[in-house]
Formats: structure tokens, sequence, C-alpha cells
């Protein structure tokens, strides 16, 4: 699976992308985030190069949708790297169960 499958996935099951302002990610990063709980957000941060190793994936809780890119979380609840294949079938299950 390459980065644009996973973009184009993403975009599939109801992710939104977020505009990147802050510095708590890397400038040039793009994040999709869907919520999955009451402020509780799972995000997807494709980093500007963007191989496998650059992709990052989070369960993290926000004042709101509005914060994510501009503030820092309140709380990170899993945070995965994914830096080979092993990692992106990882990826490949989170994405799966974003749709329940």
């Amino acid at each position: 699976m390459d980065c644009q499958k996973i973009i184009n996935n993403l975009k599939h099951k109801n992710f939104i992308r977020v505009i990147n302002n802050g510095k708590w990610f890397e400038e040039g990063a793009t994040i999709y985030a869907k919520e999955i709980n009451e402020n509780v957000f799972l995000l997807f941060i494709i980093l500007k190069d963007i191989n496998i190793e650059n992709i990052q994936a989070l369960i993290a809780h926000f004042d709101s949708i509005n914060s994510i890119g501009t503030k820092e979380p309140e709380q990170i609840m899993f945070y995965l790297s994914i830096k080979n294949k092993d990692d992106l079938h990882y990826f490949e299950q989170y994405l799966k169960k974003s749709n329940n």
C-alpha cells in the first residue's frame, strides 16, 4: 500500500484534512483526523516526504477538531510511527477499525 492509496483510503473513510498551523507537527505535515469519541480523534500525520517511514498515527484528546494543527493534544492515548511493512499492517488494521 503506497502513500497515495493511504490518503485515498483516509478520504474514503470520512477523515477530514486539517491545516497544520501549529508547531507540534512538523512544518509541511498533512493531518487527517476523524472523531472516534467525544473530542477524541484518530489522526494520521503524513510528513512532507511521503515515504512509509514518514507516517504517524495517533489517538489523542483535543479541545475540539479546531485545536488539531494549532495546539498540542490534551492527552495522547496511542502513537504509532510507521517505519516498515509490519507497522503498515497495523496501520491498515486501525483504518479498518475506524469504520465502526
